[in-house]
């Protein structure tokens, strides 16, 4: 993360953000003869893993190099769904006309939607902040250059601070792709995109994954041309192949132009245009000029600085390594988070915490690979997923069976106008046991809690099947593939006597 850029720019929703999760004024505590807990950054994982660790009696300290809330609610989660939230807006009022509300074209003010996102974004600040952790939830705030100086210590501000257990929590950062050109042409990431301050006219994004999917998409909506790339045939490629191709066909409708199964060779610039030099997916060479690139493909851990050596801890380019119990090859020291897990999602970084607090102060045994871990892409639709792929079944040797609801056979679907989508279960063969579960729907993250609630308390199609869900609401689709399981249940001797007492129930 830049501290140049991310309180950029200069005005007073940045400046109170700014206040709370990296004051200028700020002293650090003198250090305690020993802590419990030492936790390096301060993102997600390590600010519940702090809070947590002191309000159950751990003396616990916390150091932060940049900016108390780390990525999510500086340049992730937080300033991308309220970007995401305003293109929204924009794309339901283009639409109101098929509800029978006429108006013209909406008029896109993006300067406003922007400082909208910091305003907000700066509003829910304070919960990070460093006042509330020191003062609040008693836990030592330290801001500034984390060093392992031995195998219990670690240095920070000139200061050393002596600890019986730590966390490394320093998440990942946008990596810098080794393209020509590309970075001198001042290319953004997710790190510097929510600081711009006027629409891009054409803008490139590179790389097809989730963030590049929901972010392509917004900008399309305000009134960007959007162009991705990607060298995968299509976009989402590690996503269930129908749930993307539905995602996929949404943003070419909001405009969005896809270049899949290109490399990118090259960028130059000239003037105030970007040239990106390209093989197409024929290998013939292209050009398109453009006004700005997002970079949005590519995680590199933040280990830099560290000194991890010293403190006898293994790692390699993908990030610290750790056992199942997320201890490093020190067994005092824990890492959790982005810089050390293949699911890099605030919500597994908040679970890994709370592992790490079992495990490091309670001597507990919670294991990383017993975790139930569902994510979303925040595009329209949304995908949501949870559990096994039927590829992964395929590995393990599983048979399963596969039962699907469309959203078009879904009345409230129907009566939103939101009818691309499904609901798709995964089971063992013949079994009402629950193995994954891909959703595309408006709020698709919102309705896969449900199933992933069945994976981790072994909750079957049969329970949900007798679970009355209410009408009508699209979650009704989930319903409605439990019937269908339960429907396989009825033998045909069974399915023949109950038809004929129906028909003789009907004189």
């Amino acid at each position: 993360m830049s501290d140049n850029t991310l309180f950029e720019p200069d005005n007073e929703h940045n400046r109170k953000l700014k206040s709370f999760v990296a004051p200028d004024d700020w002293t650090n505590p003198e250090p305690a003869e020993m802590y419990n807990l030492v936790v390096i950054g301060a993102g997600p994982c390590g600010l519940i893993a702090s809070a947590g660790a002191s309000g159950l009696g751990a003396k616990v300290a916390l150091i932060e190099r940049h900016a108390m809330g780390g990525d999510c609610l500086n340049v992730g989660c937080v300033p991308s769904k309220g970007v995401i939230r305003a293109a929204r807006a924009a794309a339901q009022a283009s639409r109101s006309a098929e509800f029978g509300v006429l108006s013209s074209e909406p008029e896109i003010d993006f300067t406003k939607a922007m400082n909208r996102m910091r305003e907000l974004r700066a509003g829910i600040s304070h919960v990070d902040g460093v006042e509330r952790y020191q003062k609040e939830l008693g836990v030592d705030v330290f801001l500034g250059e984390a060093s392992f100086s031995s195998e219990n210590t670690i240095k920070v501000d000139g200061k050393t601070l002596h600890f019986k257990k730590a966390l490394i929590a320093t998440g990942a950062r946008a990596a810098r792709i080794p393209v020509p050109g590309l970075w001198e042409s001042g290319a953004h990431t997710n790190e510097t995109i929510f600081s711009i301050t006027e629409l891009p006219k054409r803008l490139a994004v590179i790389g097809g994954g989730p963030i590049g999917a929901e972010l392509s998409q917004a900008f399309a909506r305000f009134g960007s041309e959007v162009y991705v790339f990607d060298n995968s045939d299509q976009i989402l490629n590690r996503e269930d192949q129908d749930a993307a191709e539905i995602v996929q066909k949404a943003l070419v409708n909001d405009g969005v132009q896809l270049r899949c199964g290109t490399e990118i060779k090259k960028v130059t610039t000239e003037g105030d245009e970007k040239i990106i030099h390209y093989d197409d997916d024929s290998g013939q060479m292209q050009e398109l000029r453009i006004d700005s690139i997002l970079v949005a493909v590519g995680r590199a851990p933040n280990i830099e600085g560290l000194n991890l050596e010293k403190a006898g801890i293994t790692y390699h380019k993908r990030g610290i390594e750790v056992d199942d119990n997320l201890r490093t090859a020190n067994k005092n020291i824990f890492a959790a988070g982005d810089v050390a897990m293949k699911f890099q999602f605030t919500h597994t970084a908040d679970a890994a915490a709370r592992m790490v607090i079992q495990n490091a102060l309670f001597h507990g045994r919670k294991k990383l690979s017993d975790l139930v871990i569902p994510w979303c892409t925040y595009t329209e639709p949304e995908i949501a997923h949870v559990g096994m792929y039927q590829a992964d079944a395929k590995d393990q040797g599983i048979e399963t069976d596969t039962y699907v609801q469309e959203l078009d056979d879904v009345d409230r679907a129907i009566l939103d106008g939101e009818t691309e989508g499904f609901v798709k279960v995964l089971t063992k063969k013949g079994s009402s046991e629950i193995l994954g579960a891909t959703i595309v729907a408006a709020h698709a993250g919102d309705m896969i809690s449900e199933l992933t609630l069945a994976i981790t308390h072994g909750i079957g199609l049969d329970k949900i099947a007798s679970t009355i869900h209410p009408y009508p609401t699209q979650a009704e689709a989930i319903k409605k593939v439990a019937d269908s399981y339960s429907r396989t249940k009825l033998t045909p001797f069974i399915s023949k006597l109950f038809k004929k007492w129906l028909a003789w129930s009907r004189g």
